[in-house]
């Protein structure tokens, strides 16, 4: 097997939290199974994470109407990029697997690691609208979340008061994610570790440890493919795709519900 090159993009600022010693892990189980690793440390390098003007060297092609998607690909096309950007998507091109590592903030990840991909995947570079979704850029690579939350599971049901962690986690890993066409790997999701023992975390790093062994041949989430939407009709579901959901108790997706009882874990789990 060729060897792979594993993105970690990492978010906290204590090089002693919960968090850097699952990137930790990461990176040492990795490394032990032939692995190139690459870790952007976000914090420790003080990445921008805003998406502003500052992001292109050289003048803009339309100052009074600034459009950062169309400015920015100009740019990548011209070799024009702020530095940071063109360093992430060095690794970003190297590698086979990205895991994006962070504690959980207002239910999505920190503003520096937002900005990251905001910044990063720059339209032309990760997306267009033609190379998206199944079609997509990315579509060789597999991404992942793997993050710390404050609530306990139980809260994050479907009967919790926090709601299901399905549609918690379907923005990012739909439309960011599988957008770029990143084959999405499961989460990993480490429940409350600040209300953990010290034993009980221990246990979380093992079953992370132990799951890395296996991870780059793990089956992805499911999505529906491109070719299951109309672009005539305003990309809406084909109506054969809805009539072979029809018998199904459950929706296509968190997404695509179709009005019916959301698919249980599908954001969760592969093969569900």
């Amino acid at each position: 097997m060729a060897v792979k090159t594993v993105l970690i993009v990492y978010a906290h600022q204590n090089a002693g939290s919960f968090n850097a010693a699952v990137k930790d892990a990461a990176v040492d189980v990795l490394k032990k199974q032939g692995c190139t690793v690459l870790v952007s440390d976000l914090y420790e390098i003080k990445f921008k994470a805003t998406a502003t003007e500052e992001d292109i060297t050289g003048a803009v092609k339309n100052p009074e109407h600034f459009c950062y998607g169309e400015e920015t690909m100009l740019a990548w096309q011209e070799g024009r990029l702020a530095s940071d950007i063109v360093e992430e998507h060095k690794k970003l091109k190297e590698a086979d697997l990205v895991i994006f590592q962070f504690p959980m903030y207002w239910f999505s990840v920190p503003a520096i690691m937002k900005g990251w991909m905001d910044r990063v995947l720059t339209l032309g570079f990760a997306y267009t609208s033609e190379k998206r979704y199944s079609a997509g850029i990315f579509r060789e690579k597999k991404a992942m979340l793997s993050f710390t939350t404050g609530s306990h599971e139980t809260m994050f049901s479907s009967n919790g008061i926090n709601g299901d962690m399905n549609v918690t986690l379907w923005p990012v890993q739909n439309g960011v994610l599988n957008y770029c066409g990143f084959q999405v790997l499961a989460p990993q999701v480490f429940w409350a570790p600040t209300h953990l023992s010290a034993e009980a975390r221990d246990s979380l790093l093992k079953g992370w440890r132990t799951r890395l062994q296996g991870l780059l041949s793990e089956a992805p989430l499911s999505f529906p493919p491109v070719d299951s939407f109309d672009k005539v009709k305003g990309f809406q579901l084909k109506p054969e795709v809805h009539e072979k959901q029809a018998d199904s108790p459950f929706g296509l997706t968190v997404g695509h519900h179709l009005e019916k009882p959301l698919p249980p874990h599908s954001q969760m789990k592969a093969g569900v």
